[in-house]
This record gives structure tokens, C-alpha cells and sequence, in this order.
């Protein structure tokens, strides 16, 4: 593809793809035949997929959560396997948003207590756990009918079966309390989910929000466990479920109580084996998965931030980032880019139309609308690097979904170029909407005479 283009693998000043080994290994994978090329092809995972797989990792750190998991989609498959069930479960939940907005407990207003359904956590759909769990809650009584009904009415033992143990899992206080603590745990890293699947990606609000979240998570370790444990216990006294003694002994999981198993209290196994594990895997995920070169890297990027009147315009952090791309930036320009960023900082700062700048995107356009981008050569430079990194690639890994949609078994002999031009029109389909139906008609029948000529446009008249 390069070749064809007539591109050079010496150009190239990023490269990011998803996490198979023959992608992303570090000794025999495309990232480093790329590297061995060009040691300035700087490897970034995808923030989201990375973040997701951060998601994923927590839901199996111990044998509590990953239960937990597996009943959550046991619950989910059983109360949705069929359109009958999936009916019944969303008519009682209107029915209970209905009772509850007559007895005054949730208030009525535009956008609120809306129609929702339950939806299957995927590994490799993201946003789906937190979502899930959520909409559990929400139809916690709903979903307890449902499977009340498949349990009473079900003509299969076996369904029948795990419908009731589903019941009493569910009514269990273990459940209840990593449903809440994953909610709380999986809350904190939606925003950033959601910003890293934003088709504009924003460099400086990612690194940001990465740091935000650990931040939160110290917070959470340190000081939440009081508030998580009473809003468990208010639940379950609403919902009828039994709270046990905290000071209860009771065997280590996965222990034998007749092999003399190890005993701890119910505040050991809920505190020290689940709220702190959790929190303790998450936190190392986030720095096994965030490298500390990639994030510097990035952090570097932060500082041409124009936000704040570029508060975070740091000139030391910039000549690192110069040093760091060797081949575009000589040990004379580095030394050059130190007098530029000056006098660049100063000249912006005081330039009304580059106060309204919010991304990097909008100081390039600036820079060449005022033709500054020539002026400082070397401080644009260091901006289309920081425009080009592949911080997040879930657009492009929507574009691969899309294939299955356009691409299917009763069109799998189309060429490459069919299928690029029906991409095209797939993936930039806000654009081709502006596009009005007449002029792809005129065009379309401008290539060559036509059977059937396009009627011509009528003038219009108004009825009164």
C-alpha cells in the first residue's frame, strides 16, 4: 500500500493497532518490522481498547467478580432469550415506573424514565459492562419477576432450575455489594470511555482524564468504603435482603471447612478480598496499559495545549518532545525552538483571534490563516506531530465493523474498488447527506446519454 502510494515508511511518525500479538509484539510483530525501519514510528495502543481491556482484566482480578460476571450474563441471556420474556420484562418495568411516579418516588419530566432493556457485557464492545450493571439495578424487581415467572411456568426442568438459583444469587448480599462497587469502579471510567470513541480525538483531555481516574481510584480506595457499604445496606433493606455480621467468621473462598480451611469475618472478605482487590488490580492495570512512554510522550504533546490562554505551555517539556524525533528535528533546531517558543508564546498570548483556539486543531488553522506557520517552521512542525499521533482508533475499528455490513456472503466477490467506494460513503456519510439527490442525478447521467433524461425542474408555486 505504501509503494502504491508512493509513500516511504521513513515518513511515518506513528503507527497504532489492536492487541493481537503479530499486531503489537515487541520482538516479532508489525509494530517493531516497522520500527526496524523507522526507530521514529512511535507505537501507541489504542486508548480505548486499552482502557477496555482494563475493564475486562477487573472483571476477572478474583473468583467473587468473576462470578459475579458470569451471573450477570446468565441473567441477562435468561430474562432476553426469547421476544415473550424480553416483552414481559419491558412491560413490568413501565409498569413499576408507572406505580412509583403515582406514589411520588421518582418525578416525571422530559428525557426521564425512559423505555430501556438489558444488554450482554461484551469483551470487545465497549461501555457495555457499566451499562448493563446499570440497567440491572434499574430493573432490579422486573427482572426478579421474569425469572419468578420462568422458574413457576417453564415447561424445561433445567431452565427452571437456574432460573430459581439465579433468584437467590441474586437476593444475596455478595451480589448486591460487586454490583454496586462495580458500578461505582466502572462510573469512573465511562467519561474517559466516552471521550476516546469521539470521532474528534483530543490528546490533552485524554492524558487528563487517564490521570484523573487513578487519582479518583487513590480517593476511592482510601476513603469510600463507608459510603459504598451504606448505600449496600440501604439497598438490601429495600430490596429484603438479608445483611450479614460483619463480624461473622466464615472459611476463605475456596477453601474446605472440613480440610481445617483458614476462617476470616465477613468485613475481611468484603473490604480486604473484594473492595480493595479490585481497586488494587484496576490501578495496576492503568499502569501496566498506559505505558510511561507513551504518556510522556503525550504529556510532552499537553503542553501546546492553547487552552487557558495555554496555560500548560511549558518550553522544557516541548525541546523534549523535539529530541525525542531526531529526524525531523536537528540538535541546532532544538536549540532554535527554545528562542522561538518564546517569542511564539508571547506573540499568541497577546493575538485576540488565538484566544479562541480550544484544540490543537483549531492553533494549526490559526497558524495558517496568519500565515505564522512560516514565521515559526519549527513550532508547526512540532504540532502536525502531535495532529498525527493515533491516540484512539475506534473510528477505524468501526470502519472494520463495517464491513461485515457492506461486504456479506451474497456480495463477497465484489473488488477492492467497489468495496473502498462503498466505505467511503459508509464512513463519511454525514457528508454524503448534505449531498442532494439532484446533482448525484445529473452527474450519474452526465457520464453518457441515458434512456431516461431527468425531468426538468419545474418552477414552484405557491397555494393560498
Amino acid at each position: 500500500m505504501l509503494r502504491r502510494y508512493g509513500l516511504s515508511i521513513s515518513k511515518i511518525r506513528g503507527q497504532g493497532y489492536d492487541g493481537a500479538s503479530n499486531m503489537r509484539g515487541q520482538f516479532h510483530g508489525l509494530q517493531r518490522l516497522v520500527l526496524n525501519e523507522n526507530p521514529f514510528a512511535f507505537y501507541i495502543h489504542c486508548f480505548a481498547h486499552q482502557l477496555q481491556l482494563v475493564v475486562v482484566s477487573v472483571a476477572k482480578c478474583c473468583t467473587s467478580t468473576f462470578d459475579f460476571f458470569n451471573y450477570v450474563t446468565s441473567i441477562v441471556n435468561t430474562v432476553s432469550v426469547s421476544c415473550k420474556r424480553k416483552d414481559q420484562l419491558l412491560q413490568n418495568h413501565h409498569d413499576h415506573l408507572v406505580q412509583q411516579l403515582d406514589s411520588g418516588e421518582i418525578s416525571p419530566g422530559r428525557g426521564k424514565n425512559q423505555e430501556t432493556s438489558l444488554a450482554r457485557p461484551g469483551d470487545t464492545r465497549w461501555g457495555t459492562h457499566h451499562k448493563t450493571l446499570a440497567r440491572l439495578m434499574l430493573m432490579w424487581g422486573s427482572v426478579l419477576e421474569v425469572l419468578e415467572n420462568v422458574s413457576e411456568d417453564g415447561t424445561d426442568g433445567e431452565k427452571k432450575t437456574i432460573a430459581s438459583g439465579l433468584i437467590t444469587k441474586m437476593e444475596s448480599f455478595e451480589f448486591v455489594f460487586i454490583l454496586h462497587l462495580m458500578i461505582r469502579v466502572l462510573g469512573l471510567t465511562q467519561e474517559i470511555s466516552q471521550c476516546l470513541q469521539r470521532k474528534n480525538q483530543n490528546i490533552v483531555r485524554a492524558i487528563g482524564l487517564i490521570g484523573s481516574v487513578m487519582r479518583n481510584m487513590n480517593a476511592m480506595r482510601e476513603n469510600g468504603w463507608d459510603d459504598l457499604f451504606e448505600e449496600v445496606k440501604s439497598f438490601c433493606v429495600q430490596k429484603k435482603i438479608d445483611i450479614p455480621n460483619m463480624e461473622d467468621m466464615i472459611p476463605v473462598r475456596g477453601r474446605s471447612k472440613f480440610r481445617g480451611a483458614k476462617l476470616v469475618t465477613h468485613y475481611h472478605h468484603f473490604h480486604h478480598g473484594i473492595f480493595i482487590a479490585v481497586i488494587d488490580q484496576i490501578l495496576c492495570e492503568l499502569n501496566n496499559r498506559f505505558p510511561e512512554r507513551s504518556t510522556q510522550l503525550l504529556r510532552c504533546v499537553a503542553c501546546l495545549d492553547p487552552n487557558g490562554s495555554f496555560a500548560n505551555f511549558e518550553i522544557e517539556q516541548l525541546v523534549e518532545l523535539a529530541k525525542i524525533y531526531k529526524d525531523d528535528f536537528s540538535d541546532y533546531d532544538c536549540e532554535k525552538l527554545r528562542g522561538d517558543l518564546l517569542v511564539f508564546i508571547d506573540d499568541v498570548k497577546h493575538d485576540r483571534d488565538f484566544g479562541t483556539c480550544t484544540d490543537l486543531g483549531n492553533l494549526a488553522e490559526k497558524m495558517v490563516q496568519s500565515d505564522r506557520h512560516t514565521h515559526f517552521p519549527l513550532v508547526y512542525r512540532l504540532i502536525e506531530l502531535a495532529l498525527i499521533l493515533p491516540v484512539a482508533t475506534s473510528t477505524v475499528e468501526r470502519a472494520f465493523s463495517a464491513m461485515n455490513i457492506i461486504k456479506t456472503e451474497q456480495r463477497n466477490k465484489m473488488n477492492d474498488e467497489w468495496m473502498n467506494n462503498s466505505m467511503i460513503c459508509y464512513i463519511e456519510r454525514d457528508l454524503f447527506a448534505s449531498v442532494e439527490d439532484d446533482k448525484i442525478l445529473k452527474r450519474f447521467q452526465g457520464f453518457k446519454n441515458r434512456k431516461i433524461n431527468l425531468p426538468r425542474e419545474r418552477p414552484r408555486c405557491v397555494l393560498f
